[in-house]
């Protein structure tokens, strides 16, 4: 049974075939139920298309969200025998970065839509800008249509040779070039005849390969914590675990901690979880850790390698996404949750917002509007442990909440920290 999960989010412009290239994912690796494809192809003939329109299967939802009724990430699953696969179909306006932003910022790959026919236009630049600033660690641009460019090996150079230089720019660390056509399934899961020049592999083949457990940072052991399991039994009078997610390093018993923001210091006694020892813990496993010495932990705290510990930090600097039709004024006073820790923030300053068109700062805004992505300043009214989201995509996010509505009107990354 597979068991690595790979989170992927789906970007392009409209009608670059992103509903297709799904639909053909889904139905290439056998994820549609007999109904459903019988229902796809009966509205296909009704509809006269000529062939059976895979872009059906995620279109009836597009149609939903584009009517204004709800524009929001959907989620799919898909299972293969090497992986289980979750994917975020994002909107790909401007006007929605917000929930591109939501769909993307827990995806391992992200897929990045072109249309052969235009190649790289403003909308690719920005998805590929948004898959930096998020630290994506893979990016796969589906050159799409091929068909419809007469699989010209040509025009699929000149294209990638763009996209290279677009992302050098931007940093983009890992980017794979496909081409492909998701109306016929060329180098979709299976090859195809239409494009014998090209050797690379198809769209899934790449996917079910990229390395993507040398993304998570195993250098700095993080561990926030979630919650302090006391049972207070006869059976375990005396115990204390303290439960969350390895953010960060590979825990085991014997490692020295420090407990952040106290900075008090223990070592590691057990690593456990509901099926009993473990021998070490890596990011992303739910695990229960005890320690030697019995300090008082809770809730919001981090612990941490006592020698390459984060900076506890009192002033942040951070790129956010403003997320509320409410603008944000200078000197506003907002909640911050970062990992399990929640505390108050005040906007010391608008530093810069980006033009979203020519992705250019343009600096000292007045205040940011509905889906403008910023750098600003932050002061905090209790210290938090942080690290450079660039180095710990866990440790270095956060999320600004309204003090007023409680409602989530921000999403950040930390570039740099002032104790």
């Amino acid at each position: 049974m597979a068991t690595e999960l790979v989170r992927l989010v789906t970007a392009g412009s409209v009608d670059d075939g992103k509903s297709t290239l799904i639909g053909r994912l889904l139905y290439d690796t056998k994820q549609i139920l007999a109904d459903q494809l019988e229902h796809i192809e009966e509205t296909s003939k009704r509809r006269g298309d000529g062939y059976v329109n895979l872009a059906l299967l995620t279109d009836g939802l597009r149609a939903e969200r584009e009517q204004g009724i709800t524009i929001d990430v959907a989620y799919r699953s898909f299972v293969t025998p090497r992986r289980r696969f979750q994917l975020a179909d994002a909107p790909g306006h401007v006007q929605y970065t917000r929930n591109m932003v939501t769909g993307a910022s827990t995806a391992d790959v992200a897929i990045i839509l072109v249309d052969a026919r235009k190649g790289v236009i403003e909308q690719t630049r920005r998805h590929s800008y948004l898959a930096a600033i998020l630290g994506i660690p893979h990016v796969v641009v589906a050159v799409n249509k091929m068909d419809l460019a007469g699989f010209s090996e040509e025009r699929f150079r000149e294209i990638e040779q763009e996209l290279r230089e677009t992302s050098e720019r931007l940093g983009l660390r890992d980017v794979h070039v496909i081409p492909m056509s998701a109306l016929r399934g060329d180098n979709v899961v299976e090859r195809g005849e239409g494009m014998p020049w090209y050797d690379g592999p198809t769209l899934l083949e790449h996917l079910e390969t990229v390395e993507i457990a040398g993304d998570r940072d195993l250098d700095h052991r993080r561990f926030p914590v979630q919650w302090v399991i006391r049972p207070m039994t006869e059976e375990h009078h005396d115990y204390r675990g303290y439960a969350g997610q390895v953010a960060g390093g590979v825990w085991q018993v014997g490692d020295e901690v420090v407990v952040l923001p106290s900075g008090r210091r223990s070592s590691v006694a057990a690593v456990e979880t509901a099926e009993g020892a473990l021998d070490a813990a890596v990011p992303g496993m739910s695990v229960t850790i005890r320690l030697a010495d019995d300090h008082d932990v809770s809730r919001g705290d981090l612990l941490s390698d006592p020698e390459r510990a984060p900076t506890v930090a009192r002033e942040l600097e951070a790129t956010i996404c403003w997320m509320s039709e409410r603008p944000l004024e200078p000197r506003a006073r907002l909640a911050i949750k970062q990992t399990t820790r929640t505390a108050r923030a005040v906007v010391d300053e608008l530093v810069s917002v980006v033009d979203m068109h020519t992705l250019e700062d343009r600096p000292g805004p007045e205040r940011l509007e509905l889906n403008d992505i910023a750098k600003v300043r932050l002061r905090l009214s209790e210290p938090l442990a942080v690290d450079p989201y660039a180095e710990n995509r866990a440790t270095g996010a956060f999320i600004l909440i309204g003090e007023a509505t409680n409602d989530t009107v921000a999403a950040g990354m930390v570039l740099t920290a002032v104790p």
